[in-house]
């Protein structure tokens, strides 16, 4: 006979078989155990190589369509989507007026965003990338914050606590944000375990919060969940985003620019 434990992790997978991926929520309300039960069912079947554990969720190990195809590198997403980025990081820099503190975030996207900024105004930026930092100490006028702390090749991200009590120190105006994923019922989510806490930081300190996503990342979900999309003030894509998502931020007050 079946343990209650063997039982559970038989009906997660059956679960997940029809819904894949989904959060620990989900599975704690719906087999009205506690999460720390199912995170210790999660670590026993991630053990047998039949999930994976993100922040707040699991994804069926077998099913490809949440697989990533490459892992993340800074190389490799510059080659992807390139003119959508662009158009997308030349409508946020418009966001950006005198005086303001910005905090920017990682990826190419915010890249393109760094390279758009506005020459002259006087404003001061807080970044924590090596790509981004190149472009915005040729600006004129800005006041460039930049803590350094341990690199981190596939992105260029300089990651400290340093970082994290600088960005509690200098509240921003605006924090400009990336990601890897972004899903209705999942939220939004990073490629990178190590991005999660400044990420969250940003986002608390931050008066207004937007978020930079080309359309290929919707529907997506990668190992790091580190927002609902409903803490996002604003959301700038291109016109390939599906249509749910449209009739989501219309729902949810989200300020939705496309271009």
């Amino acid at each position: 006979m079946l343990s209650k434990q063997e039982k559970r992790l038989k009906r997660i997978i059956k679960m997940l078989q029809l819904s894949n991926p989904t959060t620990v929520n989900n599975l704690s309300s719906v087999m009205d155990v506690s999460h720390m039960t199912i995170r210790r069912d999660l670590d026993l079947l991630k053990e047998r190589n039949l999930v994976d554990i993100f922040h707040g969720g699991v994804i069926l190990k077998d099913n490809n369509k949440w697989k990533r195809q490459h892992p993340y590198s800074l190389s490799y997403a510059n080659k992807q989507m390139n003119q959508e980025k662009k158009n997308i990081a030349a409508k946020a820099a418009a966001f950006v007026e005198s005086e303001d503190i910005i905090i920017i975030d990682t990826g190419s996207t915010i890249e393109y965003f760094a390279r758009s900024l506005p020459e002259c105004i006087p404003i001061t930026v807080i970044c924590f990338t090596l790509n981004s930092l190149i472009y915005v100490s040729k600006l004129k006028n800005a006041n460039i914050i930049f803590p350094g702390g341990y690199f981190h090749e596939n992105t260029l991200m300089f990651e400290s606590k340093e970082g994290i009590k600088l960005i509690t120190s200098h509240p921003a105006t605006t924090a400009f944000i990336s990601a890897s994923g972004v899903n209705l019922e999942i939220g939004v989510s990073c490629s990178n375990k190590y991005e999660f806490k400044t990420k969250t930081e940003m986002m608390k300190t931050a008066d207004r919060k937007v978020l930079l996503v080309d359309s290929s990342k919707f529907n997506k979900v990668e190992n790091t969940l580190f927002a609902e999309l409903t803490d996002f003030d604003v959301l700038i894509s291109d016109t390939g985003i599906p249509d749910e998502y449209m009739d989501y931020c219309k729902t949810h007050g989200i300020e939705l620019i496309l271009v």
